[in-house]
């Protein structure tokens, strides 16, 4: 029988007997140029389901410092920048950003993301971020970045962490498969 799981896709049963190198290299792209999160996350093994995963990488940001906080957020690029142009962006960034539309958009487009993103970043001193995966177009997307901005700093922040924490609920998707069953004693699988 085959699986309907793609291959790079890591059972459970394997992540949480992987060493906290193994994990932190599968799971260092998921917050955006910040594996402390993984590093963290792996001393709360072993994880009973993706959401128990997702759940320790939330209480590593949560848990940290502000400064870190701050540092993470600012590792994220700018939604339709020059990054992007440039082909700056780590893959699932490209990929996400593309699956929007984001490096399609006309010159009216571009032009209105990047005053938005410009006067955004001015103003909370981090790049807008929204989890684009979870958007139906890029007008949605900008109708957030406007209604965002006009939130308090402190209230943009735990808004702009809510989204990392989408983003990454979305890429762990993408890299473990939930299924429980293992190998057991003498070969035969456990649950």
């Amino acid at each position: 029988m085959q699986s309907d799981v793609p291959s790079d896709r890591q059972p459970l049963w394997v992540i949480n007997r992987m060493t906290t190198a193994e994990f932190g290299a599968l799971f260092a792209g998921v917050f955006e140029h910040s594996p402390w999160v993984a590093a963290k996350a792996a001393l709360e093994r072993p994880f009973p389901s993706k959401e128990a995963l997702l759940a320790a990488m939330a209480k590593a940001v949560a848990s940290a410092p502000e400064e870190d906080q701050l540092a993470l957020l600012r590792a994220h690029p700018t939604l339709g920048g020059a990054e992007a142009r440039r082909g700056d962006l780590t893959a699932a960034s490209r990929a996400e950003q593309a699956g929007a539309g984001l490096d399609r958009m006309d010159a009216d487009e571009e032009a209105a993301f990047a005053a938005m993103n410009l006067a955004y970043r001015k103003r909370f001193g981090f790049p807008f971020i929204v989890a684009v995966k979870g958007q139906p177009d890029r007008a949605a997307i900008l109708a957030a970045l406007t209604r965002r901005f006009e939130q308090t700093p402190e209230a943009e922040r735990q808004s702009a962490l809510a989204e990392v924490l989408k983003i990454a609920g979305f890429r762990i998707d993408a890299l473990v498969d939930d299924a429980r069953v293992g190998p057991g004693r003498g070969g035969e699988a456990e649950v």
